[in-house]
Order: C-alpha cells, then sequence, then structure tokens
C-alpha cells in the first residue's frame, strides 16, 4: 500500500488489535459519527457482504471489522492528517464480486472510531 507522504509502519501489535477487536464488537464503544476535526466516510449500506451480497448493515460492518481484525488481514498504521500525529489503523480487505473494501480506524479514548468503511477506489487512499 502507498501512504502519499505519510507515515506507514507495517506491524501493529496484538494488543492494539485485541482493542479494537473488542471495541468494534460493543455498541457502546464504537463510534463512526462525522465531525470536522476527524473526518469519516462510514459508508456500510453502499458496501456488500463477500459471502452474501447483501449490503452491510450499521452492526454488521462492525462485526466484519473485528472478524477481519481477529482473522489476520493485513493492517498498517498511518499519521492521520486530521487530528494531526494521530495513528490510524488500515486494511484493504476482500470485497463481493472482487471488489476491495477500505477500512480505517483510530482508537479513541476508551473506543474505536470507524474513520472509513467503504469500497476502495485504489490503494492510494491514505
Amino acid at each position: 500500500m502507498t501512504s502519499k507522504g505519510k507515515a506507514v509502519e507495517l506491524m501493529v501489535s496484538d494488543d492494539v488489535k485485541r482493542q479494537l477487536c473488542a471495541l468494534a464488537r460493543s455498541s457502546r464503544t464504537r463510534t463512526a459519527v462525522f465531525n470536522p476535526s476527524r473526518p469519516t466516510h462510514w459508508a456500510p449500506y453502499e458496501v456488500r457482504c463477500p459471502d452474501s451480497g447483501d449490503t452491510f448493515t450499521a452492526d454488521s460492518a462492525w462485526h466484519f471489522v473485528a472478524d477481519m481484525i481477529e482473522g489476520g488481514a493485513e493492517m498498517e498504521t498511518i499519521s492521520l492528517a486530521k487530528p494531526a500525529g494521530k495513528t490510524g489503523y488500515v486494511m484493504i480487505v476482500e470485497g463481493f464480486g472482487g471488489e476491495k473494501i477500505y477500512i480505517k480506524l483510530q482508537l479513541g479514548s476508551g473506543q474505536v472510531i470507524g474513520r472509513s468503511f467503504h469500497i476502495s477506489v485504489n490503494e492510494d487512499q491514505l
């Protein structure tokens, strides 16, 4: 994956992966609400499930994210532009019919923030 000048590190610790999974599975500890200082493009209703072809729901998208992390999907860290210097966690995973799903997460204070969940136009979206 390329990063348009943002620092990329390939290794994400098992502890961070466990945190992301646990937070993503609970509706009380996850959010994808847009905020100008922390923009999001969380669009599960525009993305089809790889197994069925049905569109994701808000809840099923989060469980899919956790399943991908637990299943060992490749994950990279990036330095976010907004908020500057914060860490983002990025996966590009197989979707329905050869599509790729672009997922970007951020850890907050006791929560996971869904920054991106949409069809990947290309791998240079960071």
